[in-house]
């Protein structure tokens, strides 16, 4: 039996996740928080790097922020829709590691793979909470879906300080390095032009609203809930 998660973070691609909120993955696993991420394709269309490459670098990138389990759905890349068998998938790992918590990417961004991953796990969640919908396995109530920025960014609910842990996020994205460093035989992309110092300068911007060096920003199409005002 699969090992039950706290969060579970979707990506369309290996590197979403870390892209979007590797700082707060490295937070929450130091915390002793059970996370896992689970990619839905082996960006098999990617410009550069092989799927080999991409699985070898994701493994790292997974020991580096100290997930609990890593998974890939194999869905086809650039082909992502809502079919039922992809939400069935979807639905059926949700159901598999019971996470309180899901992460999915922010549903605007210039990469439909990303739109289509954050409508997939919409639709994923909600199924995932229905008893008669794939009656074969335990129906599983996700408490929250949050929303995390890749490329694009628009306005946050939540910031997660991630300061102390943003060396291990520079870290999980410097194992990517078939995406994000030139070298021979590679085609240049915008990964590979300055992109990661892009996503620091973000995760400063970020900060910067409250006095924080580095900080993670998130979606909540709920309203957030707190117990008092401080």
């Amino acid at each position: 039996m699969s090992e039950k998660l706290d969060i579970l973070i979707f990506g369309a691609h290996a590197d979403d996740a870390e892209i979007g909120m590797g700082g707060t993955i490295a937070k929450h696993t130091a915390q002793g928080v059970k996370v896992g991420i689970c990619d839905l394709t082996y960006a098999e269309m990617s410009s550069n790097g092989t799927v080999e490459t991409r699985m070898e670098e994701a493994n790292e990138a997974a020991s580096l922020l100290g997930l609990t389990v890593r998974t890939n759905l194999g869905l086809p890349d650039r082909g992502l829709s809502a079919t039922r068998a992809h939400i069935e998938r979807i639905t059926q790992e949700i159901r598999t590691y019971q996470p309180r918590i899901v992460f999915a990417p922010y549903w605007q961004d210039r990469h439909p793979d990303h739109i289509a991953c954050s409508e997939l796990i919409q639709e994923a969640v909600f199924n995932a909470k229905l008893r008669k919908y794939l009656p074969d396995s335990e129906p599983v109530n996700v408490e929250h879906l949050y929303f995390y920025f890749i490329n694009d960014v628009y306005e946050a609910d939540i910031m997660v300080n991630v300061t102390e842990w943003y060396a291990q996020k520079l870290a999980a994205l410097s194992a990517y390095r078939s995406q994000f460093i030139t070298g021979q035989g590679t085609v240049a992309t915008p990964l590979n032009q300055g992109y990661v110092e892009r996503v620091e300068a973000r995760d400063r911007l970020m900060g910067q609203r409250r006095m924080i060096t580095y900080a993670e920003g998130f979606v909540s199409k709920l309203p957030y809930v707190v117990d008092r005002f401080d």
